[in-house]
């Protein structure tokens, strides 16, 4: 297994799309959005305002690890976004057929709040972040991977996951 898949993690309105887009410039690899392998169903759910339960989430989770395997069997690194909140949902990352290494976006409710409350044209209704703060489990010590403070620029939140990963230079 040679190839390496980052899954940008956190909840949502944490930032995922921009650092992913950035982390996949940087290192010249595919970036894939999580958002994309959702069923129309979730779809429908989410933007009623109810949340997902781990039965709707696991054929999403199993799409996006055979798409992680089928770049790793191109030979292709790749980056993905995905909020992975719990880690049985990472662990079925994981068994994606790539080193699948992580990097949480990890910050307060009030600041992702205050994002999603300006962003629009997205089906994830703020109303669900509360869930999505009660279902996170964030990275432990056994988990390949880094967090970040989602406080920083998108640049340096991207220079500091590579760093950290052993995938770039420290940010000045």
């Amino acid at each position: 297994m040679n190839a390496t898949c980052l899954v940008v993690m956190g909840v949502s309105g944490a930032g995922k799309s921009t650092v992913a887009r950035l982390l996949a410039d940087e290192l010249g690899w595919p970036m894939a959005e999580a958002d994309e392998f959702h069923p129309a169903s979730n779809i429908d759910k989410m933007s009623a305002g109810v949340p997902l339960t781990d039965e709707d989430r696991a054929p999403w989770l199993s799409a996006l690890r055979d798409w992680i395997t089928a770049r790793a069997e191109a030979g292709e690194n790749a980056v993905v976004t995905c909020s992975a909140l719990k880690r049985s949902y990472r662990d079925i990352l994981r068994q994606a057929g790539a080193r699948v290494r992580f990097v949480h976006l990890a910050g307060p409710a009030s600041v992702v709040s205050e994002r999603l409350s300006s962003r629009s044209g997205h089906f994830m209704p703020p109303s669900l972040l509360a869930s999505q703060f009660g279902d996170l489990e964030p990275l432990d010590a056994t988990e390949d991977g880094v967090t970040v403070d989602l406080g920083r620029s998108p640049e340096r939140i991207a220079a500091s996951a590579l760093t950290g990963l052993g995938l770039g230079t420290a940010p000045e």
